[in-house]
Order: structure tokens, then sequence, then C-alpha cells
């Protein structure tokens, strides 16, 4: 035996190295172990972080005190905010990051965290002591025990690798898979299955004529993604790389088509089932056949490099193939390419059979993160990480676990969703998943999260301070914009200058910025205020909650009708035939998913209002 922790995290992607950060910091010893010691957190897929509904789990990672959204910013090449042309709850924080620094600043953190050990490694054997998990063995032979094991083993669980007729076993292009713990897993009665997801190529931009494709810049004040004043590395003055943007044409579409027969998600080499909301090409060309043109996105992997990633354009169809229809694009007609496309299929496990801390019903201690759990994502994949880190923290203190509920964040939905609903393709999330997304925005998760955060001894002292004294400054704020009143002659140069209507008498500030045109910011630069300046983030919440006051209250209503639902504890075990009125598919959806709440009884598909009804009345509510 070469060590013995309070936890061992196995994989070091986006998960592994939340789950081992949040784990040590909170105080428990940890091991990481990877087989790659350069591809901590590596952006295997596109080179960015967050976007729709993304870019919100990282403010609540970093809201929590979780190091994605500080990473990021270290290595932002471009950030853009999407969505600006829509209401708040849908403004997502997006950034395209230089990938080796990315993996080097989490690896630099992981070094230098004295609770963290490290070992380059592949595990091939969980070690049990009857339910309960007790360690891990390793290729080399190496053992090691833990009082809780946290798997995170991404793509590389029975990983195969596709491209045309050609496959070949590995997590990622040149990396080998992890082979054997599926099957031990299995044989304990945890159930698994196989997805399938994609890369696009990677191409030389010296190769690339740029000049006859349409740039895509960054924000001209590009913000950043970490609640803590740490500017970005592109807040400091340094310039911002530019996005191209390109597209497909019907001669590209008929060179592609020509490798369908040889293409192995049409010849049923691949079984694994593939993200529908991030289609291969080939797909794209199945499903909207008469479509002219697919637009495309090349991105840089990084400052130091001429690699760009071609968004849009992932495949398994063979190489010559992928060549061809690439000299077919505009701008791409001399390209080289640095590294194919290919398909990826891998095991996963169902994710229903998890407790709502991430750890397995059938096996104590073992606690399950990322795309083991059928999601897709960098984003997604960190916060279970996150999560399942500091549950497996808390259970070795023998403390309550830290759940999250729907109402208080996207990763309260992201896991809810994986337990009350299975997954049957990798799941992504999205703002629409959420029905309480006006009240979960990007702005708002340090308000939301870090108090919790701060409790469990995640989030530091800085970032409770910061959040508290943001809140006490938006607070005098609203108080000042429900007070203070404005009369036309003060505003008259305003509105006339942005086509509003021009005022009959005076109002208050908290009534006039309800006018879509009018913003926050210009009528307090109306009348000085002296010193009083808020942070333009607070005047930005501040505006928010003003105009968005009705919905708000809205949303809020019906989130604490549901608590009520969420207070309702199902004793674990329970056997739902004891109730007599449920339906048969109730109760067989019941047994199969075992909820913990009513509320998320209720979110189970085939469980009915009437249903929960007949819940109610059994446990006298």
């Amino acid at each position: 035996m070469l060590g013995s922790y309070d936890i061992i995290v196995v994989g070091g992607g986006h998960a592994g190295c939340e789950a081992a950060a949040a784990a040590a910091t909170m105080g428990s010893s940890v091991l990481i172990i990877s087989m790659n010691l350069q591809g901590f957190a590596q952006m295997s897929c596109n080179p960015a972080v967050g976007g729709i509904a993304k870019g919100q789990i990282v403010r609540e990672i970093d809201a929590l005190g979780g190091m994605m959204g500080l990473v990021t910013d270290a290595t932002t090449l471009q950030f853009r905010m999407l969505n600006r042309s829509k209401g708040p709850a849908m403004w997502s924080p997006r950034a395209q990051c230089d990938k080796i620094r990315y993996s080097q600043t989490w690896r630099r953190i992981l070094e230098t965290h004295c609770k963290i050990d490290i070992y380059a490694d592949i595990v091939t054997e969980f070690l049990f002591e009857n339910s309960k998990i007790t360690g891990v063995r390793t290729n080399t032979g190496a053992i090691f025990n833990s009082q809780a094991v946290i798997l995170t083993a991404g793509t590389f669980l029975g990983g195969k690798l596709f491209i045309g007729r050609h496959s070949f076993d590995g997590g990622r292009i040149g990396e080998a898979p992890s082979l054997g713990l599926t099957a031990q897993l299995a044989e304990r009665g945890i159930r698994t299955g196989r997805m399938k997801t994609g890369t696009p190529p990677r191409i030389d931009i010296s190769s690339v004529d740029v000049s006859s494709l349409t740039v895509q810049k960054g924000d001209v004040n590009p913000e950043r993604f970490s609640f803590l004043p740490r500017p970005s590395a592109v807040q400091d003055g340094t310039p911002q790389m530019d996005c191209y943007i390109l597209h497909t044409n019907e001669e590209v579409h008929e060179v592609l088509r020509k490798g369908f027969e040889d293409s192995p998600m049409f010849t049923g080499m691949i079984q694994g089932i593939g993200p529908r909301y991030c289609p291969s090409i080939e797909d794209k060309l199945r499903v909207f056949p008469d479509n002219p043109a697919h637009q495309l996105f090349l991105e840089p992997e990084g400052k130091d490099t001429t690699e760009y990633y071609l968004q849009g354009f992932s495949s398994s169809l063979p190489l010559d193939i992928q060549t061809e229809a690439l000299h077919k694009i505009k701008g791409l007609e001399n390209v080289r390419i640095f590294k194919p496309a290919y398909a990826v299929e891998y095991d996963f496990f169902d994710p229903s059979q998890l407790r709502n801390s991430l750890e397995s019903k059938l096996i104590d201690n073992l606690y399950l993160a990322g795309q083991v759990n059928g999601t897709t994502g960098y984003e997604e994949a960190a916060a279970q990480g996150l999560i399942a880190g500091i549950n497996a923290h808390l259970k070795l203190r023998e403390a309550e676990p830290f759940v999250l509920k729907r109402s208080d964040s996207y990763i309260g939905v992201l896991i809810d969703d994986l337990l009350t609903k299975g997954v049957d393709e990798p799941y992504r999330m999205f703002t629409s998943r959420a029905e309480y997304r006006i009240l979960l925005r990007q702005d708002n998760a340090d308000f939301r999260l870090t108090e919790k955060g701060y409790k469990l001894g995640l989030a530091s002292e800085e970032r409770m301070s910061l959040t508290e004294k943001k809140y006490a400054d938006s607070e005098r704020l609203l108080r000042y914009c429900e007070q203070k009143k404005l009369s036309p002659g003060q505003v008259d140069s305003l509105f006339t200058s942005l086509g509003s209507t021009p005022l009959s008498e005076s109002k208050s500030v908290s009534e006039l910025v309800l006018r879509p045109e009018i913003h926050l910011q210009d009528l307090l630069n109306i009348v000085p205020r002296g010193t009083n300046r808020e942070d333009a983030k607070v005047v930005e919440s501040v505006e928010i909650s003003l105009k968005y006051k009705g919905y708000i209250e809205r949303e809020q209503k019906l989130a604490d009708k549901i608590k009520r639902l969420e207070d309702l504890k199902i004793p674990e075990g329970f056997d739902f035939d004891k109730v007599s009125g449920l339906t048969i598919e109730c109760r067989q959806k019941l047994a199969k998913y075992q909820p913990v709440t009513l509320a998320q009884a209720s979110r189970i598909s085939g469980v009915s209002p009437a249903d929960i009804s007949v819940l109610l009345v059994y446990f006298g509510r």
C-alpha cells in the first residue's frame, strides 16, 4: 500500500479537479489519480467555458468557492456576454480560453494545495469491504486506501475512437482508455450504458484565408467570470483574439455524403447515444437534408499556437472525406489539418441510482461525477465534481449532505434532472430546463450561493465580505431609487435623445427605469450624489431588480410553494406498494427512482398530480 487518504479522486478532468479542490479546501486529505499530468481539466472539445446556461453554472461554481471561474479568467483569450438583446435571465457569459495554460493553471492549483497529492497512473480496480468502497488498485500494482472514492473518468471508461471504418481504444486521441471498472461496478448492480460524443478537426490558422471570413470579436468592455476582484487576462488591456464565422455549402455537403457508407454512425459500428443538441456534421445533413449551408466557427486554442478549433464540424467520417470537404469551404481551400475529427464511444452509469449527494445508492462512499453520469460539457462536469467533493467530505464528518434545490441554482436543476429523469442522451444544460430562470441569473449567483459556500468552509472570508458589501450597496441603491424623484426638466434632454415620451410630472427613479429604453446609470448620472457611487455590477443588479420586479416576485411565490413539497421527506427505501390509490405506473417509477421528497417525486415522468395528492394524504399532509 502506497498511502491512505480521506478521499481518492479518479480522473483529472473538470469534475475531478473541482472535486479534489473542494474536498481539500474543506479539510480532507485527497489523492487525485490521473493518467496524464499535463492534461488536468483538458479541454478535449471546444477551447471555451460558459455559454447559454453553462455560463450561469460557472458563476455558481465560483460563488460557492469553486475554481473554474478563476481559472477561466486567468486564461481568457476572448470574452463575450451572450444574449444581451434578450432579458437578463438569458444573459450568459462565455470565454475562449488558452487550453494549454488552462490545464497548467489547474495543475498549479492542485500541486500547491497542502491537502492534495497527485499520482500518475490508471485505476484498474476498486477495493471493497462488503458494500463499502475502501480504495483502488492501479495499472502498476499500486494500492491506495481511502474512506471515499469519487469517480470522474469522463469519456475514458471503455473508451473507443472512430474515424471512418477505423476504430481503436482510447478516451482521447493519443490517450489510453480505462478498462475493467465498468464491469466491476455492473457486477454490484449499477446499471450502465454507452454514449457517444465527437470533436471536430483542429486546423492551422496560418493556412486559412481569414480575409474571406466574418470576424467575431469579443466585447468592447470584457467582464470576468469570478466574483472575486481579480482582473481577467483580457481586462488589463491585452488585445482579445478574434474568432471567425464561416459556412458549409452544397459542394461540401456532396463530398460529405460520399463518406456516409463508411460512417460508423450509419454502419452500426457506434452503438452509443449521441448528443442531440451538438450533432455531428453528417447528422446535420441527415436531419436537415434541405439546408443549403450550416454555420461554423473558428476558435483559437491558445495564444502561442496557430491551432484553431472548427466548431460545428464534429465528425467520424473518413479522413480523406474530411479533408476534401474542408477544402470546399470558402477560406479553407488550402487548409492544413493538425488533428482529424473523430467520435468517441464510452461507458456511463444510470444517474437515477445516485443519491442527491451524488453518492451511489448501491455502494457506500462511492461518488460519481461528470460524463460518467451521462452529462456532456465541462461546466456540467465541474458542477457535479464540486458537489461530489463537498458531500464526500461532509459524509466523512458525519454531517448532513449539501443539496441545492431547483430554486437555488442551475446546479440544483442539473442534479435533480439526472436523479428524477435519468438520461437517454448526453445531458446538456439549457435555460429552458430551469423553471425559475429569472431568479437564477448569472449576475446574482453570489447572493444566492456564497453564504452557503462560506458556511461549508469552501468560500473564503474575502468572498463573503465582498458579497455582504455588494448586498448592502444594492439595498441602499434600491431605497434611493424608490425615494428619489426626478422632474420633467431634469430628464427631458435624456428622454428626447432616447426617443422616450416626455414626463408630465415628477416620478421616482424606480418608476422611470421601468421604461425599456431607459437605463439606471443614465438616471443616476443626472443628479450629483457625492462620493456615494456604486460598482457597475451593483447598478446592473439593481436595475434588473426594478425592471423585472413583477416577474421576480411571481417566480419567488411559485418557488416558495414548491418548497413546501421539498420539505416533505420520503423515508429512504420506502415501499410505495403500501400506498393504495397510486397508479401502477406511478409505483413502478417511484420504486425505480426512489425520490427523497414529494417535490422530487412530482417531477418524475409518469407521476401525476393526483398521485402526489394521494401521497400527501398518506403522509398526513
